[in-house]
C-alpha cells in the first residue's frame, strides 16, 4: 500500500505491480530516481472530496504516476511550471481537473485540486 502524508484512505491508490522503466533503463543503464513524498493540503484534501466519483478514482493514480518521480518535469500539455506567480509553482493536467502544486524536496505539496472552470479564480485568490 502506497503511503500519503495527510492522505486519507479512501483517497490511496492501488500500489502498481510494475513501475514504467525509462529508455535509458530499459537499454542497460540503472538510474536511481528520487522517491518524493506526496503531501496533501487540507483544502486539498476538501477538494479531492467535493470531485465526481470516476475523477476520484482517476485523481490519485494520475498523481502518482507524474509527481512521485518526476514532478518538475514539464511537457506540451500535462505538467506546467506557472510563471509570474511564486506559489503555486507548478499545474498538473488531469482531463478537466487541474493539480496545484510546489515541488520542495523531497516533498510535493499538492495545494489543490479544482475544476478547470474555477483555476482563474483560485489563482487570483491564492496565487502569490
Amino acid at each position: 500500500m502506497l503511503e500519503y502524508k495527510l492522505f486519507p484512505p479512501e483517497l490511496r491508490g492501488r500500489p502498481r505491480s510494475h513501475q514504467t522503466l525509462d529508455s535509458k533503463e530499459k537499454s542497460g543503464y540503472i538510474l536511481a530516481r528520487m522517491n518524493y513524498e506526496i503531501i496533501f493540503a487540507p483544502e486539498a484534501v476538501q477538494d479531492f472530496k467535493h470531485l465526481s466519483a470516476r475523477e476520484r478514482s482517476i485523481v490519485p493514480d494520475a498523481i502518482e504516476q507524474h509527481l512521485r518521480y518526476e514532478p518538475e518535469k514539464t511537457s506540451k500539455s500535462r505538467i506546467k511550471r506557472l510563471r509570474g506567480i511564486s506559489r503555486p509553482q507548478y499545474r498538473l493536467r488531469i482531463g478537466e481537473i487541474r493539480v496545484f502544486y510546489d515541488v520542495v524536496e523531497p516533498d510535493v505539496e499538492i495545494l489543490a485540486i479544482i475544476p478547470k472552470s474555477k483555476v482563474t479564480a483560485w489563482l487570483e485568490e491564492v496565487g502569490e
